[in-house]
């Protein structure tokens, strides 16, 4: 079973992150881009990226680069491939098109001039042309121009992978899956000590925090994945690669635990953990993270993503101290994370963080926070501003 090169697309920030998880996995030739990483490896391996990366959006499989300045170009381009080896005439198709070029201003045109030289080649060959469907295709088709090169690939994934499978319920400004999954990794967790979010909302962060601790592969729960309704689909081989994932899967020994204040949020987050079948490792209570404070011994990780004013009307002024405040106060020995949209609220956190990285939340520009809260006897060394 041959080799071939592949790309997993991420979200800005998380490249690095992404590109250490496919090396983990065992791929080959990892290169780091711009929002995607590119590798090597076999049909197995494509498989496994599907079900295993945390922080991948998609995986797709290049199958034709070209040189592209105007419509006659990309027509030529696309009629080029013998689309009769990945798609049936009883078939249907979709197009996924993004563009960033001086020659095309608009990815619908793209899609649009793309599907017409596919249905062409098999109607010029069989009389009669595949269907589009956009929600349920055969074969999902991405193309992408960047300037003067336009690449076509076939998607691997279907639906974006933070469509996890676990979350039917959310709450206000939910965060997206491979979001959380990156912010915690980027964070180091590790599932080595206990583990906190004060403000779970649906539970997503602490969902994903038990997969890593447990080794889970994160897309365990989905549904389907588009390779599924390739012509080269392999049932028994998707069957090894995940029974030898799902080997690897080990106990967890600490306590995840969640907060919200929210009757609402915290049936919801129940409801998401036992659907990923984590209820076990997972405890969610109802209550205000301000009155709360540590209750074990030992370092703590805290991850979450409190409001930043966009969705949740607050005081944002008042709201940032108190994070501030219950921090210093209540969580000695804990390293607390947070992300927010709203960088001039930070400054009423009170203390200085020893990391600031640049992430989006959606289209938001955000910043991610890392806050270090010393033991008894380091007191001196809290860090305020």
């Amino acid at each position: 079973m041959g080799n071939f090169k592949m790309i997993a697309k991420t979200f800005f920030g998380f490249e690095e992150t992404l590109a250490k998880e496919l090396q983990l996995l065992g791929a080959m030739n990892v290169q780091q881009g711009v929002r995607m990483v590119s590798f090597v490896g076999d049909k197995g391996f494509m498989y496994k990226a599907n079900l295993a990366l945390r922080t991948a959006l998609k995986v797709l499989k290049p199958i034709k680069q070209f040189a592209v300045y105007n419509e006659a170009n990309l027509y030529k381009g696309i009629q080029s491939i013998d689309w009769s080896e990945y798609l049936g005439v009883n078939q249907s198709f979709v197009i996924d098109a993004t563009v960033f070029s001086d020659h095309f201003n608009n990815s619908l045109f793209v899609s649009l001039k793309s599907k017409d030289a596919i249905v062409d080649q098999f109607r010029n060959k069989h009389g009669k042309r595949p269907n589009i469907d956009k929600d349920f295709p055969d074969l999902r088709i991405n193309i992408h121009i960047q300037k003067d090169m336009c690449s076509v690939s076939l998607d691997s994934s279907g639906a974006s992978l933070h469509h996890r499978g676990y979350r039917t319920a959310t709450n206000i400004a939910p965060i997206n899956e491979v979001l959380a999954a990156g912010m915690l990794l980027m964070s180091g967790w590790e599932g080595r000590t206990d583990f906190i979010d004060p403000m779970c909302g649906s539970g997503t962060l602490l969902t994903e925090a038990a997969m890593i601790a447990c080794n889970i592969p994160a897309n365990i729960n989905r549904k389907e994945f588009a390779f599924e309704r390739w012509n080269d689909w392999d049932a028994d081989l998707y069957d090894k690669i995940e029974e030898s994932l799902l080997k690897k899967v080990k106990e967890f020994h600490y306590t995840i635990k969640g907060f919200d204040k929210a009757p609402s949020a915290v049936m919801k987050a129940r409801d998401n953990v036992r659907n990923a079948n984590l209820e076990d490792y997972i405890d969610i209570q109802e209550a205000n993270f301000f009155d709360t404070k540590k209750e074990t011994e030992g370092p703590l990780h805290m991850v979450f993503n409190p409001p930043y004013g966009e969705r949740l009307d607050i005081n944002l002024e008042r709201f940032y101290r108190e994070i501030g405040d219950t921090l210093k106060q209540g969580y000695p020995g804990t390293e607390a994370w947070f992300i927010t949209g709203n960088v001039e609220a930070l400054k009423y956190v009170g203390l200085r963080p020893s990391r600031k990285i640049k992430l989006f939340n959606g289209k938001l520009e955000s910043r991610f926070v890392k806050y270090e809260l010393y033991e008894g006897s380091k007191k001196g060394k809290y860090i305020t501003k």
